[in-house]
């Protein structure tokens, strides 16, 4: 495809499995052209079905599809448009497997994990024009639309939190002579709920098997370093991830501050009673996510041009951050223990509960407490009481 024949707005189809890589991929493309028509799906079947429907200006799939094979699509293609853009990818970097793809001139071969800027690279030559760039309006809001029907439509799409970290910065900072140092981009990105919630999904996706994962340092070391660095730099190139209005920022630093001081606490309880501080730190950040994905939701809602104010902001989060964390942490398929222990936050009315629970239960008590409020109050209250965890406790625990 030539400057000559790019057509005013691009037809593009993504096949892949993974619904991270998925994510991933349509984030790059859509940064690139973000008037693209993308059609998105998981397997080759139903690839095979969209191409014999629709014409594409554009196909990137991937080898390992379920079903038919990218390398398959790519040969049927081949047979009916010899020159229509395709680009396979792989996780196979072997000689044998490049040689069986090269007969079917692939316009490129992208092995994992990939190279972000070499792919935006490949799909602006692809897709723009040389020196052109596509520039979309925030759409306005449909006339009549309140924010409460606003907000119940977006709870099931919503994109997640906004970033609280500078994650170029981060990765930059991980990078060392012999690649991705795991340890250092942890320490970088460990106080944002957003990525941590993006890794862990990942990490417990189709592509990967085994024992449920957790945590951050769980879902970085079951990742490949490539693919958690792609995902992370992929985050930026979502729609609304920096808050722009003072007001919801105001809110979001106050979220973030509680997640993070829930966290902190819920660590130093948990190794003072030896239990396992790193679910407990990871249910703690993550327990506000759904506030801060619904602050993200209103960022939306201001640009579209419905009114905003301080009250408005309050009153949404009342109504409808809960459902928020709740609609993310299932659509991601965060595990099941890990939701359980962040559900012990909020309730622990009848049924069992672990002593993990009662840790992270107690550490948000904690951090909602104003710096003038005393412990005494909390020492005496039944999670402390199950925990046998007294005033000395506590105070060593908040001083620590």
């Amino acid at each position: 495809m030539t400057a000559v024949d790019l057509p005013a707005v691009p037809r593009v189809l993504i096949a892949e499995a993974d619904p991270w890589s998925r994510d991933l991929l349509k984030q790059v493309l859509l940064n690139v052209r973000c008037d693209a028509r993308l059609d998105v799906c998981a397997d080759g079947q139903h690839a095979a079905t969209l191409l014999g429907e629709k014409t594409y200006d554009l196909i990137l799939a991937d080898w390992e599809l379920p079903g038919v094979d990218g390398l398959s699509l790519l040969r049927s293609v081949r047979q009916k448009r010899r020159s229509l853009p395709f680009i396979l990818l792989s996780s196979r970097n072997d000689s044998a497997s490049v040689r069986e793809a090269l007969p079917l001139a692939p316009t490129a071969y992208l092995t994992r994990p990939l190279n972000m800027e070499s792919l935006t690279q490949r799909l602006q030559d692809l897709l723009l024009n040389e020196g052109e760039s596509v520039y979309c309006e925030i759409p306005p809001l449909a006339p009549g639309m309140t924010l409460p029907a606003f907000l119940e439509r977006r709870r099931e799409v919503c994109d997640g939190a906004p970033l609280r970290v500078d994650v170029k910065a981060a990765v930059q900072h991980s990078l060392g002579p012999e690649g991705l140092d795991l340890k250092q981009l942890e320490d970088q990105v460990h106080s944002d709920p957003q990525i941590t919630a993006v890794l862990i999904a990942a990490a417990n996706s189709a592509g990967y098997h085994g024992t449920p994962v957790q945590t951050l340092p769980e879902a970085l070391h079951k990742l490949v370093p490539g693919q958690s660095m792609n995902l992370i730099l992929g985050l930026a190139l979502k729609h609304n991830v920096v808050l722009g209005d003072p007001g919801l920022v105001a809110y979001a630093e106050r979220h973030w501050q509680l997640s993070q001081d829930s966290a902190d606490y819920a660590r130093r309880l948990a190794r003072m009673l030896e239990l396992d501080h790193q679910r407990c730190y990871s249910a703690c950040i993550l327990h506000r996510l759904g506030d801060l994905a619904l602050l993200r939701c209103l960022e939306d809602w201001r640009q579209g041009g419905g009114a905003l104010d301080d009250q408005t902001i309050g009153e949404s989060l009342d109504a409808f951050g809960a459902a928020y964390g709740s609609a993310l942490r299932t659509r991601w398929r965060l595990p099941l223990e890990l939701r359980q222990l962040i559900a012990g936050i909020y309730s622990l009315e009848g049924g069992v509960y672990s002593r993990e629970a009662l840790v992270v239960n107690l550490a948000v008590q904690m951090a909602r407490l104003t710096e003038h409020e005393g412990l005494e109050e909390l020492a005496g209250s039944k999670t402390a009481r199950l925990l046998k965890v007294g005033l000395p406790e506590l105070t060593r625990v908040r001083k620590t």
